[in-house]
């Protein structure tokens, strides 16, 4: 019984190689007038040039050479688009989005049904009860828990460099960072000490190895993930999972259960507290003022159709400390050193800045911006068309035959790739110098061309944190924290680069390591020293 499931789940994904093969030459291909690079492998195409750790000059050459609109040759000739106009990028992400689907099956399978691992109303339903959470006025709440937690990286930095400048992997104190900042200020629980022989709690190591680890069986998840989850119940699926004889895939099944069961012990622990009224709440890390506390606090007071259920809510504490983690450790480590003057005259003197303070640095605001800009932490995202739709373009293309093409007929199941890094790039629209870092654009205004390309991201002309529905809803979280992180930190230290050579991973989200060590085990060795 055993072996015929075994057998059946490698079936599985050679019976859809061979459809793909055999109808190639049945049915021809509505996308074949779009112009894109040669295919340099019938078996391959060049889809694995896309989706490479070191495809960031695949991606540059793509969008110089080809534009806006691109189609991209996947296994055994099939056709994905690879698109980074503005107004075929508004259909994908916010006004079809709903056609246009994210595949969710593998976020459902990592962090249940929440927000990535949902579609359809009850994605919809999900974010109406969350929206509310993420207000300003709850995002005020939280500038004293970063201030907290920042100093006692800033204190732990401090003791290690008193004596003489040291090069410090920034990317493990970061990501240390980060997930304690959401642990206190997303759950109201305090994952790391952050004290220099402080052991990171197993949940740091597990997310940080989740997406190598995805990386890594992406061809699975794309042909049998889909199928799976549709059989049987999760006891039943997981059963299956086990009898895979992959140490990767036994690698994600040891991630995915340590992320469940610390998210199991995080609702367990609140929903005690506010079983034993309003003291046990204030006793907890953030007083009951966390993101987790205040949507359990909004569900058990929202109408029955609204209301989440325990699986969505552990759903959306995996999301949130992923995201929130895994996102800004890897921007923070980008950032370098220009705002001292400007942190400085605003402390005055002072420990902290509240919100309001914060959003009067300019300068800082710049540099947060470009860095956004220029070094998206998620560099692409695909979409599959659920039915046969038109995709208008803001700019005509000219099709293989040499025709001018304003739209374009895209079949049913057709993989979308969104290039929010080509976007935010363009030259056409940020300029001839839109592949340098340059924080001084955002002090003056912004070109025309910028304004007039209407870029559907939720931020300031970006597709860094998307738009629509599927846009970062906890974008403004993730600003406030570069904020404050970078205000403690530049007051009282310089970095400067160690002369390790540094790699960057494309991959799912970017992530640095030290050439000629472990690419799976992300690290920035920089120099760190007292101003």
């Amino acid at each position: 019984m055993i072996l015929m499931l075994i057998n059946a789940l490698i079936l599985i994904p050679v019976i859809w190689v061979g459809w793909r093969y055999i109808k190639r030459y049945i049915f021809r291909d509505p996308l074949e007038n779009i112009p894109g690079p040669p295919s340099s492998s019938l078996l391959k195409g060049n889809i694995h040039k896309v989706f490479n750790a070191n495809a960031w000059q695949f991606h540059k050459d793509l969008a110089a050479q080809y534009g806006s609109v691109v189609t991209i040759k996947a296994l055994l000739g099939q056709t994905y688009l690879y698109i980074f106009d503005p107004k075929a990028m508004h259909h994908v992400v916010v006004k079809d989005q709903y056609i246009y689907e994210k595949m969710v099956e593998g976020s459902k399978l990592m962090f249940g049904e929440g927000l990535l691992g949902s579609l359809g109303d009850r994605h919809k339903r999900q974010r109406k009860m969350l929206n509310p959470v993420f207000s300003i006025v709850h995002m005020r709440e939280m500038i004293p828990i970063f201030w907290a937690v920042s100093q006692k990286l800033h204190d732990t930095l401090a003791s290690k460099v008193k004596n003489s400048a040291q090069e410090i992997d920034i990317t493990h104190w970061m990501t240390r960072m980060a997930l304690e900042l959401i642990g206190q200020s997303g759950l109201g629980y305090s994952f790391d000490p952050l004290t220099a022989h402080g052991t990171p709690h197993p949940y740091s190591a597990a997310v940080k190895q989740l997406v190598p680890v995805v990386s890594a069986v992406r061809l699975v998840r794309e042909s049998a993930l889909p199928t799976l989850m549709k059989i049987g119940p999760p006891k039943f699926r997981r059963w299956i999972v086990d009898m895979i004889p992959s140490s990767k895939i036994s690698k994600l099944k040891d991630i995915i259960d340590i992320m469940h069961n610390t998210s199991v012990e995080i609702l367990e622990s609140k929903r005690k507290a506010l079983d034993d009224g309003d003291e046990a709440v204030t006793r907890q890390v953030a007083r009951g003022k966390d993101i987790m506390s205040i949507l359990i606090k909004a569900n058990m007071e929202a109408s029955e159709e609204d209301r989440l259920s325990d699986p969505e809510i552990l759903a959306q504490m995996s999301t949130f400390i992923f995201a929130g983690m895994d996102t800004t450790s890897n921007a923070l480590s980008q950032v370098q050193d220009k705002l001292r003057q400007e942190v400085s005259q605003a402390l005055d003197g002072r420990r902290e800045l509240m919100y309001d303070e914060l959003e009067t640095l300019r300068y800082l605001d710049a540099v947060c911006r470009e860095t956004l800009r220029l070094y998206p932490p998620v560099s692409q995202v695909t979409r599959v068309a659920r039915q046969d739709i038109i995709l208008p373009l803001h700019n005509p293309i000219k099709g293989i035959d040499g025709k001018d093409m304003s739209e374009i007929y895209v079949p049913k199941d057709t993989h979308v790739i969104v290039s929010i890094i080509a976007s935010n790039r363009n030259p056409d629209i940020w300029g001839q110098d839109a592949h340098e870092w340059k924080p001084e654009r955002w002090l003056s205004p912004l070109p025309d061309s910028v304004k007039d390309a209407h870029i559907p991201g939720v931020y300031s002309n970006l597709m860094t944190f998307l738009g629509g529905s599927r846009a970062c809803i906890g974008f403004k979280f993730s600003q406030l924290e570069m904020k404050v992180v970078l205000a403690m930190l530049l007051r009282s230290f310089k970095f400067a680069p160690s002369e390790k050579d540094i790699f960057w991973a494309m991959g799912g989200i970017s992530t640095p390591s030290v050439v000629g060590g472990d690419p799976n085990i992300p690290s920035l060795p920089i120099i760190v020293s007292l101003v």
